[in-house]
């Protein structure tokens, strides 16, 4: 039973990316001294505030009157960021290193924006180089391990994770990155023994708990498997990922019915889980459950507008409960989207099916 892992997601602001504030001016003329730090003093309200916008453009305005001052790229490179606006951070943190080349900090935060654009080798250097000023830096060989599993190369990300493990033996989260890069790996046995040492050091935390009963799962240990499932989803009941790996153990098993309703509590939770809507979709189908099948497919395509797999489902759905029409022009949807992917199997099939409803 091969299941996958959630494995670690580098697409959500982490809290070691902090807001490295700028330094009054001190060496101004005193007009425009006074003028810099009242701008400054504007900009930190603004973030306290949650007027981030507003703090850019303040920010922005001070960088001008004090354009050698590293940090207050640093700082919009972080509001940018936090923001979503990759490209603009990158560019504000360029700055910031363009003035000061020996900030780590700044490194770590340009490898993280250009990971968020999955520019994957620019963010690996970007890690290399903080780590080169700063050795011994968990966050950076985090961050390095992580885009390191992006670009396939799992065996050194492991090497990075370990390169910091000696001198941090109790960090949880260097065991549970090598537990993941064991799991991408099909290594459960190394994988099941780094998740358990991450689990003991913190057993309160959903992903390694998930992590863990797929290693375990994987090892043919279902019992201890789900669980660890189980208390993955007792320790982060909203995770539909969770709930959407303990329905795929069940359709495993051939537990439809507990599958079914570990997939709809997926969605319940977590309305914009497409894997949860596919392997719905799939269940009802094979339960001749038309209306609800139609239902969740209809859902799927909002979701996946140009997925012709998607519409495909609808249509047999569709045809499930005699809405004809509504099968033709569904069929004939998928066929154009096939056609578009350039992918022959897939025109073929939904020829077929229309071939046959006429």
């Amino acid at each position: 039973m091969l299941l996958s892992s959630l494995g670690i997601t580098i697409l959500m602001l982490p809290l070691q990316l902090a807001l490295t504030q700028p330094l009054l001016a001190q060496s101004l003329p005193s007009t425009r001294e006074d003028r810099l730090n009242g701008l400054l003093d504007q900009g930190r309200d603004l973030v306290g505030a949650g007027q981030v916008a507003e703090a850019i453009a303040v920010y922005r305005e001070a960088a001008q009157l004090a354009p050698d001052n590293a940090r207050i790229f640093s700082a919009i490179g972080f509001l940018e960021a936090r923001q979503g606006n990759f490209e603009a951070a990158i560019e504000a943190y360029q700055q910031a290193i363009a003035l000061e080349g020996n900030n780590p900090d700044f490194f770590y935060a340009l490898g993280f924006s250009k990971a968020n654009l999955q520019d994957y080798a620019g963010a690996a250097a970007a890690y290399r180089q903080a780590i080169q000023l700063r050795r011994n830096d968990v966050e950076s060989y985090l961050g390095l391990g992580i885009v390191l599993s992006r670009l396939g190369d799992y065996d050194g990300a492991i090497a990075a994770y370990r390169q910091v493990l000696a001198a941090n033996p109790n960090n949880s989260r260097l065991y549970e990155s090598i537990g993941s890069a064991y799991l991408q790996e099909q290594r459960y046995e190394e994988a099941r023994q780094a998740l358990t040492r991450a689990a003991e050091l913190e057993p309160r935390r959903s992903t390694i708990q998930l992590n863990l009963g797929v290693a375990l799962l994987n090892l043919g240990d279902i019992e201890a498997g789900m669980a660890a499932l189980k208390r993955a989803s007792e320790l982060e009941p909203r995770n539909g990922l969770i709930h959407l790996q303990i329905g795929d153990v069940y359709r495993a098993q051939g537990n439809l019915e507990q599958a079914q309703a570990q997939y709809e509590r997926a969605i319940t939770v977590e309305p914009g889980l497409k894997e949860a809507y596919i392997e719905l979709g799939e269940l009802y189908l094979e339960a001749q459950d038309y209306l609800r099948a139609i239902v969740t497919y209809r859902k799927l395509v909002q979701l996946l507008p140009e997925d012709p797999d998607a519409r495909f489902q609808l249509a047999v759905a569709l045809q499930g409960r005699d809405r004809i029409r509504e099968a033709l022009s569904a069929y004939e949807q998928a066929r154009d989207l096939y056609q578009q992917q350039n992918n022959a199997e897939g025109v073929q099939k939904a020829e077929d099916a229309i071939e046959e409803l006429n």
